[in-house]
């Protein structure tokens, strides 16, 4: 444990009714008592019981500097498993710099950015995937992004990748002793039980690789591009999506020339909608740079909108849908949208496309199946993994790890095929136990990897 007290303010910069400012190390007790006082006669902070509240005032000297109320927490059942006390006075900005001062002045270290998730982490109250998914939880600006970061420091995935390590760790050890009796031809690892394991593995990793597209895409909002050609509708039907007018909509073809983007939250979800230049041949210079614009954001999408007039030929569509594959949407989620059904005579019939997600038929202007448009590309967005709380990847230094140790297991399997000798064999199979223990941070140690970890952090957490 570390022998410094630290202190920090933990809610967020300026005035509000109540801040929070946070102390913790072996002299919290001893610096809070120097500047708390209880209204309670015989009053000794360090002999009251853990997490118990107390009401009294933070002094200066013979100065009153606020009424406050101070939680007390011992070790080992803390936060960051040090003693530790948790002061709410009022969210005056000369009220928690004058306490944070006092603090200090009486012996307190001002925390740096993550510093209090670090010493949980390393005293143990937590694993490192855990802790980096507080920063996650602190920044979650959805009911997605929300339930993604708690599952995981709730130890989700922690538990995922501890269930894969003992697995792996069983057959190593089992190698490992084939190799002391290396002289006497014995075998204590089934190696067609060990193939089905790695294969095994190999699956659940690859999952979680390719969960991270998802992840990362709900963490920062999924990007959805509204794609067409002029005058089929892509502005009102973002300004129907977002119920208001962000788009200038306008008979005149050709009058967005830049994308538009905002963001819209459906059923706890992100969305980065994103409203493009309409395709067509044209020679004008600045419509050209708005329509390469287009498909660099299709690239970017995650989910396309093709947009289309509900009176166009089927064969136009699949025209316009494989000039869309062509310029990068053929791995993307695309749903063909056909607009402006209220000007048909007649149905249309669903257009069955390998390309196509789904279809929908709306009227962007009525308003008129927008909602079914909505519910479309939220089956588009894997909800059932977030509702069935499966395991869902969010953090780059995770998916580094985790490919690397895929890598790995790929060798160790190329290796049985081979019938390599059981010392490379373990190597590699130890590469990816080494590399699964490296997110959870159980092989990690230097300050410097730690210390850029939680620099990411905000002060005060």
């Amino acid at each position: 444990m570390s022998e410094e007290t630290i202190c920090a303010i933990s809610t967020a910069p300026g005035n509000g009714a109540i801040s929070l400012i946070r102390l913790t190390g072996p002299k919290a007790f001893t610096i809070a008592e120097r500047i708390f006082y209880s209204r309670k006669k015989n009053f000794v902070l360090h002999q009251q019981d853990t997490q118990t509240l107390h009401f009294g005032e933070i002094r200066n000297n013979d100065i009153i500097v606020d009424e406050v109320l101070l939680a007390v927490f011992k070790k080992p059942h803390t936060y960051t498993g040090e003693d530790m006390v948790e002061i709410s006075c009022h969210g005056s900005v000369y009220i928690q710099q004058t306490i944070l001062h006092l603090l200090i002045k009486n012996g307190a270290q001002l925390a740096q950015p993550g510093e209090f998730t670090q010493r949980a982490y390393l005293n143990g109250k937590m694993d490192l995937s855990q802790a980096e998914a507080v920063a996650d939880l602190i920044a979650s600006q959805s009911e997605a992004a929300h339930k993604i970061a708690m599952n995981q420091m709730r130890g989700g995935f922690s538990h995922e990748l501890a269930t894969l390590r003992a697995q792996l760790l069983q057959f190593i050890s089992l190698i490992e002793l084939e190799l002391d009796f290396s002289e006497e031809d014995v075998e204590f690892a089934d190696r067609t039980q060990l193939k089905k394991l790695l294969l095994n593995i190999e699956q659940v990793i690859t999952r979680l690789i390719k969960s991270f597209e998802l992840g990362n895409a709900i963490k920062n909002g999924v990007p959805v591009a509204i794609v067409g050609e002029p005058n089929v509708g892509k502005s009102t039907l973002l300004n129907a999506i977002l119920n208001e007018d962000k788009a200038i909509v306008s008979e005149i073809a050709g009058t967005t020339r830049d994308t538009i983007e905002d963001t819209f939250n459906y059923a706890g979800i992100t969305y980065r909608f994103i409203d493009t230049a309409g395709l067509r041949h044209t020679t004008d210079t600045i419509e050209s740079l708005g329509i390469e614009r287009t498909y660099q954001k299709v690239n970017q999408a995650k989910i396309v909108l093709a947009l289309f007039d509900a009176r166009d030929a089927d064969t136009k569509v699949i025209s316009e849908l494989e000039s869309l594959a062509q310029k990068g949407a053929g791995d993307k989620t695309v749903i063909l949208v056909r607009n402006k059904i209220d000007l048909l005579q007649k149905e249309t019939k669903p257009l069955n496309h390998p390309l196509l997600f789904a279809q929908v038929n709306l009227s962007a202007r009525n308003n008129q199946s927008v909602d079914v448009l909505l519910e479309t590309i939220g089956q588009a967005t894997y909800r059932d993994a977030l509702e069935n709380n499966e395991v869902i990847v969010t953090n780059l230094r995770h998916i580094e790890a985790l490919t690397q140790a895929l890598e790995a297991l790929q060798r160790a399997l190329d290796g049985l095929e081979k019938g390599i000798t059981n010392d490379f064999l373990a190597m590699d199979i130890r590469e990816v136990i080494h590399f699964l223990a490296g997110i959870t941070g159980d092989e990690i140690s230097t300050d410097e990897i730690l210390g850029n970890i939680f620099s990411q952090f905000c002060i005060g957490k």
